[in-house]
Order: structure tokens, then sequence, then C-alpha cells
């Protein structure tokens, strides 16, 4: 990989070069993003099991003795005078009884990582943004750009959707913008009524040293992200932990990888 690279301007031409940080040579790993990622996803994940009264409320007991009266060993409801008294209850094998193996909340679903693990993986996640068969390979659709990419601070002051939307046609981003537009499904039953009603694909992230707009402006775009670089993560540089998302960086948040890299103690979410 080349040391140095052309900034582009916002109007997509090249201007003055720029030199890269060591970070963009690490070797590339992608059995360690991956592994990454699913360990620094499960911190998200939020903890969820079944009541442990659940199906066992009920007065139903086993017959004692147990055996000799010609029925079954299954507990079943004490009364009389009604449909459910005499039915079988508080177990698993019976109607409206317990489920034999419940989701548990007590179970540990955090996992942890090594630091020098997590900041490899950062490191070699950075350095598949400047691999060009790596995002040709996640299906970005880039056209004849260079990686990896950088562009003028002025795209940080960026606070309209539709300047934004400009800046990537006149980047030779067309082709990538009909994509991700064109890739969004309406899901249908129960993930719908769950708040999970679309389905889109993964656009380009932007990372920036100062949202002055940027964020705002990125919003309204399916897939499309801004992430700051002193909070870069595994997480949104490979999502589904797959390395080489089409990642757009900034003039300065480029100075501040290189003199502040994940190696030297960067700032790292878990």
């Amino acid at each position: 990989m080349a040391n140095s690279v052309k900034v582009l301007d916002m109007s997509g031409k090249p201007g003055d070069e720029i030199q890269l940080p060591g970070v963009f040579s690490t070797p590339l790993r992608p059995d360690i993003v991956q592994r990454a990622w699913w360990i620094l996803h499960s911190h998200g994940l939020q903890p969820y099991g079944r009541d442990p009264m659940a199906g066992e409320r009920t007065s139903a007991e086993t017959s004692n003795p147990p055996t000799g009266r010609g029925v079954s060993r299954i507990p079943r409801v004490k009364g009389g005078g009604t449909n459910r008294a005499g039915q079988g209850g508080g177990v698993a094998s019976t109607v409206k009884g317990r489920l034999p193996h419940p989701p548990r909340s007590e179970k540990v679903i955090y996992r942890k990582i090594n630091v020098k693990e997590r900041k490899l993986a950062l490191n070699t996640a950075i350095a598949f943004t400047g691999d060009a068969s790596a995002v040709a390979w996640r299906g970005h659709k880039t056209g004849k750009l260079k990686f990896p990419i950088i562009v003028s601070d002025d795209l940080e002051s960026l606070e309209k959707t539709a300047a934004l939307e400009s800046f990537l046609q006149d980047l030779g981003l067309a082709d990538e913008m009909k994509r991700i537009y064109g890739g969004v499904k309406r899901r249908s039953g129960t993930a719908r009524m769950r708040g999970r009603t679309n389905r889109k694909k993964v656009g380009p992230l932007i990372v920036v040293s100062n949202d002055r707009g940027i964020g705002k402006a990125a919003t309204s775009i399916p897939g499309v992200e801004v992430s700051s670089v002193d909070s870069l993560s595994v997480l949104p540089l490979a999502p589904g932990g797959v390395a080489g998302r089409l990642t757009l960086w900034t003039t300065s948040a480029i100075e501040v990888l290189g003199t502040k890299t994940a190696k030297e103690g960067m700032k790292v979410e878990a």
C-alpha cells in the first residue's frame, strides 16, 4: 500500500497528498476481526429469561402413594366442579405446564476479550478499509475510487441530507447510492410487530474527528453511518464481523489516527 494518498475535495477531485498512518499497513486478519466483533456485539445484548414460577402456580400434586391407584404419576390439580380439576399441571409434559428448559436470565452472555487482541482487531479492521478487493467483496459499488478514501474536512460541516447525497454522487458513488436505496425491504409478521419493520443494506461509514453537522445529514440515508475517530470500534468498521466496509476518512481524522493509534492507547469502545 502506498505511503501517501491524495485528498479528495468536495467536488470529488484529487488535491494535496497526505501521509498514511502505519496502522493501514497492519496484516489483514479476518479471523481476528470476526472474533472481536462477536465478543463486542455481546456487550449490547440484554439478558432475558422465563419467570421462574411460570406454569407452576397451581395446586397440582402427585397422588400419595403415587402407585397402586391405576392412574399415572402426573401431578393433578386439586378440587372439583371445574374442567381444570383433575388435569395435570406443574410439570413440563402437561397442558398449561412449565417449559422443560426455559431461557434463564442468569445465563452469562457477556463475553470478554484481551486488550491486545481487541486493539489488533481494530487495527486490522482499519487496514481492511484501504483494501479495494475486500471492499468490493462486501458488495460495495465503488467504481474507480482508490483506497483508502480520504476527503476534505469540509465534509464534517454538511448539515443537509441533499448536500451529502450530492457529495457522494460527485465522489463516484452513484451506483452505491442506488444499491443502498434499492436495498430497503419491508418486513411483515412478528418482526414488524416488534419494531424491526425495515431491513436495509450496509452503506458507507464516514469517520470524522469533529461532527459539525454531518451526523444529522446522514441520518436520513439508509445504511450510512458517522463515527468519531476517538471512539472508533470494530462494530461499525466490520458489520456482522465481515471486514472491508466502504469508509470515508476526513483529513483531520487521519491526522488523529496517526498521532493516537490503537497500539498507542487509542480509546476503543467495549
